[in-house]
């Protein structure tokens, strides 16, 4: 087949032209976009529930990883009128809008659409718009773990470790996910009533753990305080940033992929990094092991009272 070719396939009763599936992505590893295509296929009964209700942001590298890419965030003219779409304020967008019209992504068709686009990596806010909302709900907190080199996920893990013991403390249920890149990144799932005390409550933490081990932990992000440590950047719970979706592919020389952990393979101390391939095998001997960032049962109540200094 030649690589600009195109089919049209049906996807749960929607019709979808496919084009250039054997124009290779990722150079490396001899991965082209059908493979990226048929990897959101078979992912996304697990990956679709992270998704759900989320205003999405996506990397598009249609030249594949080597080449230029472009973040996504407005719903493109060519975007399908079965796709959901929510328009939201952007206070101090780059590009002068008062208002994107973010995609939702709800159904299988939604993630070939975007797969086909060349849309590798998938980014959510820690935040949801239900269809019947009057207003966004905050239900993540996240923590990014960034090492700086020499330090790696090895040293991730550990300071990880530390921070699953705070979180618990304070009675959430915190999991972990390699970041797909270099790092590692824990959420647990939350109830609270304002948008802002996540990020507080997370820069506290992060100084916390600065300060019980500054060989190891920097909260702050000039770069001359990073190399050998692991940043502990609490600033993702900003409402306007977003956090690499548990599931989704990564931009990197390999299909590697932001990868849901069990606690005890944090604790190995191992290198952790797991390619669109060995997701598919975790999932279909775990199941979703970030499952329990969905659980409404599980969410622990942030109150302004966490976000003071003890």
């Amino acid at each position: 087949m030649a690589e600009s070719a195109k089919v049209t396939v049906d996807v749960e009763g929607r019709h979808l032209t496919l084009s250039n599936l054997h124009k290779v992505l990722y150079p490396d590893a001899g991965f082209a976009k059908g493979e990226v295509i048929d990897y959101y296929t078979r992912i996304a009964p697990v990956l679709l529930p992270h998704l759900d209700a989320r205003p999405l942001t996506v990397k598009r590298y249609p030249n594949g990883v080597d080449g230029q890419f472009f973040f996504e965030k407005n719903a493109s003219r060519g975007t399908p009128d079965w796709v959901r779409t929510v328009t939201l304020p952007v206070p101090g967008s780059t590009k002068n809008r008062e208002t994107i019209d973010f995609i939702v992504v709800e159904a299988l068709p939604d993630l070939v659409w975007l797969a086909n686009l060349a849309a590798l990596e998938l980014h959510v806010p820690q935040w949801q718009i239900p269809r019947r909302a009057r207003k966004p709900r905050t239900d993540l907190i996240v923590f990014d773990l960034d090492p700086g080199p020499p330090a790696t996920i090895v040293e991730c893990s550990e300071v990880a470790l530390l921070l699953r013991d705070l979180l618990v403390a304070d009675g959430f249920a915190p999991l972990a996910k390699t970041s797909g890149s270099k790092g590692m990144q824990l959420s647990a799932p939350i109830r609270c009533d304002d948008q802002e005390l996540p990020s507080r409550y997370a820069h506290r933490l992060a100084e916390r753990l600065e300060q019980q081990r500054p060989d190891l932990v920097v909260s702050r992000m000039a770069k001359n305080l990073r190399p050998g440590k692991v940043l502990v950047d609490w600033s993702q719970n900003n409402p306007a940033k977003t956090t690499v979706a548990p599931y989704s592919l990564r931009a990197r020389p390999q299909p590697t992929v932001s990868t849901p952990l069990r606690w005890d393979e944090v604790e190995s101390g191992e290198t952790l990094s797991f390619t669109a391939a060995d997701v598919l095998d975790r999932v279909e001997q775990h199941g979703d092991l970030y499952a329990g960032v969905l659980d409404d049962s599980a969410r622990g109540r942030l109150t302004k009272a966490m976000t003071t200094a003890e």
